[in-house]
């Protein structure tokens, strides 16, 4: 309810608070964002996602600590963001995973709308490989 209430205020409150700077979004995407988030299926699905991570993910989590996944695993976040800020994200996920490779971006949390080239070449470097 409080993101349906205000949509709009939801998402430029976002844009800037994590660690990106809003002036990186342009009108359309901006749009497309709005467009997506006045779905209320949208935002039922988003705070489920966020639901999950503090619940069911935890105990899926624990079931499976010990095996570490065997797939190469890409890694990418954004320096400013929560994550750059708080965690080594390759010494966690390395905890996880065999072959872990990535780096971080210089931006927030959004990494496909602040460095779109970047974070191209990361995705198409690593499918390559």
């Amino acid at each position: 309810r409080m993101i349906g209430a205000n949509v709009e205020f939801y998402l430029n409150s976002i844009f800037g608070r994590w660690g990106s700077d809003p002036s990186v979004f342009p009108p359309e995407v901006v749009s497309e964002y709005l467009r997506w988030f006045r779905d209320p299926a949208t935002i039922h699905a988003t705070c489920e996602d966020y639901r999950a991570g503090a619940s069911i993910d935890l105990e899926h989590d624990a079931a499976d600590l010990q095996t570490k996944l065997k797939q190469p695993l890409l890694v990418l976040w954004g320096e400013r963001g929560f994550v750059g800020k708080s965690y080594d994200p390759l010494q966690v996920w390395r905890e996880r995973a065999v072959d872990v490779r990535g780096h971080a971006l210089n931006c927030g949390h959004f990494l496909p709308e602040e460095r779109p080239e970047e974070t191209y070449a990361a995705l198409r470097d690593f499918f390559r490989s």
